[in-house]
């Protein structure tokens, strides 16, 4: 076993940084800004797509305290962002969870972590396309004004076969790399976001309006979540609210390619940080606007009506919007074509990271070399989002709804994960650089990460419930529980495979386990190197 030279005077033949331990992977570097980073983020997001998903499954938990409850998911959103901040600092790499929480806590639960990422994200592309699917088909009808033809998204096979093109189209956009990536989501989110609030304006008037009689004025106990009846429906809450904020951290996974920064923060943590606001005021202000429109009735546009839960602006579109209502069905399908796209960068930037530190096969790893994009892990990440997709569909009754509330467990699950990995990486250094640091570094991320594990917890044993969720289930146990066991279950089994085929990395020897205060010595590495 030997060791690679870190002393070289030429950057260019260090193979690993001296002081993280943390290799290049071949992709471009220098090509993304603090502009385009937001971009992405925001394409990631979804906002008009994670929307419509979220506020009928969020409502049907907690009632007029869905704006409180998305303000609340923000909390420990906003706690983790901070670990992230400070671990991408530390160690930028295109593992993000996975790298830092094998660096903080060793090769299994940094494993894990990683896994937990990638469930997420497939979780999250089988459900945009779902959504893209859907409003595919409204804006068709709406175009030639014929209501039957937004029917043809209930057909099964079609809305399957749809759905295989739509992630084909945004796998062959990743493919081609991220300038590419970038450019497509510069016009895309534009155009959600004009007409996001463009609709949510439109809600607060309609609001107003005597004749809507389901509507009425927003109340400040909205925004109390001490108002939620409960803890199982505030953690149900908080799981479908975290889900909205999930995504900003594709950020963060792009740290090898973005642009070097001047000032203290590096480019990826400037555009993270940023991004995180806007969401939270463009989150609850969505929230607030459509409740007090439609009210918790059970009528066509009543949040109440289970019938429009997993798709609630398709209901409300005509109602707000009336003619120019394809506005909003266009920037639906758009938000959520764009977000299949934008989604699959984290999910094979993991897997690249993964197979580069020798926890996944080595040929995950190849990087185009034209493009200088992950491909092999791009189409492992469509090929298995597109068929868990098609199977849902045949054993869901209203895989939209299941599929959000699932991937909520695991965002809560990676993300809390991921955030107690800061305190336990610089609880040594963070002490001597002051108190800032301690409460930045340490407190703050520690709290966030324990409050999502409690929500995962509470959330996958509530969700053992057949009533949980959209209802489905399977001999008495409610789907939602049965996909957060097995996909986790999956994972493990996949991890011991994985353990027996290529032991080295499971053994410390390729990526060890360290914190900030003795972080500096170069990792033990095989004759033929990460990147050979």
């Amino acid at each position: 076993m030997a060791k690679y030279d870190l002393t070289a005077a030429d950057p260019a033949t260090r193979t690993l940084d001296s002081v993280t331990g943390i290799s290049k992977k071949g992709l471009p570097s220098g090509t993304v800004g603090v502009l385009g980073a937001l971009v992405i983020g925001l394409s990631t997001c979804a906002p008009a797509y994670t929307l419509t998903s979220a506020v009928g499954p969020a409502a049907s938990e907690v009632g007029y305290q869905t704006p409180a409850i998305f303000l609340m998911g923000f909390i420990p959103m906003l706690l983790v962002a901070l670990g992230y901040r400070a671990l991408n600092s530390a160690m930028p790499d295109s593992g993000t969870s996975f790298t830092w929480a094998t660096r903080a806590f060793g090769p299994w639960i940094g494993w894990m972590a990683g896994w937990g990422l990638i469930a997420a994200t497939v979780l999250v592309l089988s459900n945009l396309t779902g959504i893209a699917v859907e409003f595919l088909f409204q804006s068709i009808s709406i175009l030639v004004g014929d209501p039957s033809i937004a029917e043809i998204a209930g057909n099964r096979f079609i809305n399957i076969l749809v759905c295989l093109g739509f992630m084909a189209i945004a796998t062959f956009i990743s493919y081609r790399g991220m300038t590419s990536t970038k450019v497509f989501q510069y016009i895309t989110v534009a155009f959600q976001m004009i007409v996001l609030v463009w609709f949510i304006i439109a809600m607060f008037v309609g609001a107003a309006d005597p004749s809507n009689t389901e509507g009425s004025l927003p109340e400040l106990s909205w925004f109390n979540p001490l108002e939620v009846d409960g803890f199982s429906a505030f953690a149900a809450g908080i799981a479908v609210s975290i889900f909205v904020y999930w995504g900003w951290d594709t950020v963060l996974t792009m740290g090898e390619e973005t642009k070097p920064s001047k000032g203290r923060l590096s480019t990826e943590s400037k555009a993270a940080m940023i991004l995180v606001v806007i969401l939270v005021v463009l989150y609850v202000g969505t929230a607030a606007a459509t409740v007090a429109y439609a009210g918790l009735g059970d009528g066509p546009t009543g949040l109440g009506n289970p019938d429009i839960a997993e798709n609630v602006f398709a209901a409300l579109a005509h109602p707000v919007m009336g003619p120019v209502a394809i506005l909003l069905s266009l920037a639906i399908l758009v938000s959520a074509m764009a977000s299949i796209n934008s989604t699959a960068i984290s999910p094979a930037r993991t897997l690249l990271a993964m197979s580069h530190y020798r926890a996944l096969p080595a040929s995950i790893k190849r990087i185009h070399p034209k493009y200088k994009s992950p491909y092999v892990a791009l189409l492992w990440s469509s090929i298995v989002a597109s068929a868990f997709y098609a199977v849902m569909r045949f054993i869901s009754e209203d895989v939209l709804w299941d599929t959000i509330t699932a991937l909520g467990m695991m965002v809560c699950f990676y993300y809390g994960i991921t955030a107690l990995a800061s305190p336990w990486y610089f609880r040594k250094t963070a002490v001597k650089e002051g108190a800032g640091s301690v409460i930045s570094k340490i407190v703050l991320p520690g709290i966030g990460g324990v409050l999502l594990l409690i929500v995962f917890v509470q959330t996958t044993i509530d969700s053992m419930d057949p009533g949980f969720g959209s209802g489905s289930n399977i001999g008495g146990i409610g789907l939602v529980g049965i996909i957060g066991v097995v996909v986790l279950g999956l994972g493990v089994v996949l991890m011991l495979l994985q353990a027996r085929v290529s032991p080295e990395f499971f053994k410390g020897r390729v990526l060890a386990k360290a914190d900030a205060s003795n972080d500096t010595s170069a990792l033990q590495l095989f004759d033929d190197g990460l990147d050979g």
